[in-house]
């Protein structure tokens, strides 16, 4: 099965994020990226088929010139080839991104010679978290997509695919060429080996240049909320601070 995972460059969780002095973008002096989680996830199952299978995985992103860091590392983990969508950095809308990555996806078809059978994205990505470029992807190229996905098994002209609900899960099966927007938990990334390392190294990066116009979503202004400091108390440093604790154990109700 030939499959394409789209990923996304984002600042790494759990960092602090600054946003600049005007408010129109994230100050990423001090940041560290990587890929969005969900897209990580969607990547390991990508591999994983491909090796249980046969079949080949494509790793595309638009970002900046800097993004070549995350597809050096879709090569370090499995992926077989990796593209990339330049942009100068800005943050782009919702519409224009699925505009550039449809354009830049029937590119490859095209030079492939055949449709991607599978397309992967992460259920939403980690910064802005908009739940919306996979399903205007799949929109745009007429096909079938299914969000929140934990559970992928290929079969003959279709995939089945298991979105997890209270008590159980949804079974879906939809013919391919698909499109499914997979969950973190679906499996545990793998992390890359010296030798995938030295072997990403080598990759051929494919650029394909696009040309989309901005949608109808625009940037007003960026915030940070306000911080919550905490304090934290001391009970004790020997068997003195045992009563204490009883005490507040009794407080939150946790001893009758």
């Amino acid at each position: 099965m030939n499959i394409l995972v789209c990923v996304k460059r984002v600042p790494a969780p759990g960092a602090k994020i600054n946003v600049t002095d005007d408010g129109q973008s994230v100050d990423a002096a001090h940041l560290g990226f990587t890929t969005s989680p969900h897209e990580e996830c969607a990547l390991e199952e990508a591999v994983q088929i491909a090796e249980r299978d046969g079949g080949e995985v494509t790793v595309l992103t638009l970002g900046p010139v800097e993004a070549e860091e995350q597809l050096r590392y879709a090569a370090s983990v499995g992926a077989h080839k990796i593209i990339l969508v330049p942009t100068d950095g800005s943050a782009w809308d919702p519409q224009r991104t699925a505009v550039a990555l449809t354009q830049a996806i029937e590119t490859a078809e095209a030079a492939n010679g055949s449709a991607f059978e599978l397309i992967l994205f992460g259920n939403e990505s980690a910064d802005s978290g908009g739940f919306q470029v996979g399903v205007r992807v799949a929109h745009k190229l007429g096909r079938p997509i299914v969000n929140a996905i934990k559970g992928i098994v290929p079969g003959d002209g279709s995939v089945t695919a298991n979105r997890e609900i209270d008590g159980g899960f949804e079974v879906y099966e939809v013919p391919t060429p698909a499109v499914l927007g997979v969950k973190e938990g679906i499996n545990l990334p793998r992390y890359p080996t010296m030798k995938g390392r030295l072997a990403s190294k080598k990759a051929v990066l494919e650029t394909a240049e696009i040309d989309a116009a901005a949608g109808g979503q625009t940037l007003v202004k960026l915030h940070r909320p306000p911080e919550q400091a905490s304090n934290t108390e001391i009970l004790g440093t020997d068997e003195s601070a045992a009563s204490a604790i009883v005490d507040i154990l009794e407080e939150i109700g946790v001893l009758a």
